[in-house]
């Protein structure tokens, strides 16, 4: 029986049954949520991917562009857009949006119910779905040790590296880039970090900023000049079932420029 057990545990042989189990990692006591993300801030963020018709494109940004603008005017909403960008390389024909809700649920929860009685925005709603071929979002929340994403004045071009983590790593894979961040912050090209927790779990996306594709090529060679650098990558490897990266362009109206 279990008291058996824990009895048998309790015995001076407590030393050598923990011995026998000392390879196990330690067990959470916590939700990855407590362990990994920001805790003076209580951002939730929401990462939306809309693949566009390719002719309806130029339409899609410019409807966009002023519905996002009539949003950031309005302080009645609790979000605001982090950024906004076309695929350059990778998908094509997509647009991807980095929102922030502040506050959390009850901000996201609130926006969209103030945005489910917005004529306006409904109507943009119906019209967009014209455009799309398909879209799907996640919600994410940041991890600690990365900088908070705030404006950038371009132009730049941003990288969203994408990994689908085996489950059960996320911790590990925290504690190798909370060392590891300090590699990349040379050309300020870290721009923020998330891990999702609604839509596909256990992902991470690491969003990078460089002036060009020349620069990201030579910011990138640097890093493994750097003694730890090639450790990061040996121990996070293991921890990743696949991984993608998209090349992105700012749409005009991006607060990351």
């Amino acid at each position: 029986s279990n008291n058996n057990y824990r009895g048998f545990a309790n015995t001076s042989d407590e030393g050598w049954l923990r011995s026998m189990f000392a390879h196990k990692v330690d067990a959470r006591k916590d939700a990855h949520s407590n362990l990994l993300s920001k805790k003076e801030t209580s951002n939730l963020y929401k990462i939306q991917f809309h693949n566009v018709k390719p002719e309806c494109m130029e339409a899609y940004n410019k409807m966009s562009d002023e519905v996002q603008r009539e949003l950031h005017r309005d302080a009645d909403y609790p979000c605001e857009v982090i950024g906004s960008w076309n695929t350059w390389y990778g998908e094509q024909d997509q647009a991807v949006h980095l929102w922030r809700y502040s506050g959390g649920y009850p901000a996201l929860t609130e926006c969209l119910r103030k945005l489910n009685s917005n004529m306006a925005y409904l109507a943009f709603r119906k019209e967009r779905s014209k455009m799309l071929i398909s879209r799907h979002n996640q919600l994410l929340l940041e991890f600690s040790f990365w900088n908070e994403p705030v404006p950038r004045s371009g132009p730049n071009i941003y990288e969203l590296r994408t990994y689908q983590l085996v489950p059960g790593t996320m911790i590990e894979w925290g504690n190798n880039w909370a060392r590891a961040i300090k590699y990349r912050q040379e050309n300020n090209e870290a721009v923020g970090g998330f891990f999702t927790q609604i839509g596909e779990l256990y992902v991470v996306h690491h969003l990078w900023a460089y002036k060009d594709l020349q620069s990201r090529q030579e910011t990138r060679n640097t890093a493994w000049l750097k003694e730890g650098w090639d450790v990061n990558v040996h121990y996070t490897m293991p921890l990743i079932q696949k991984m993608e990266s998209r090349i992105m362009i700012p749409m005009e109206h991006s607060p990351l420029q």
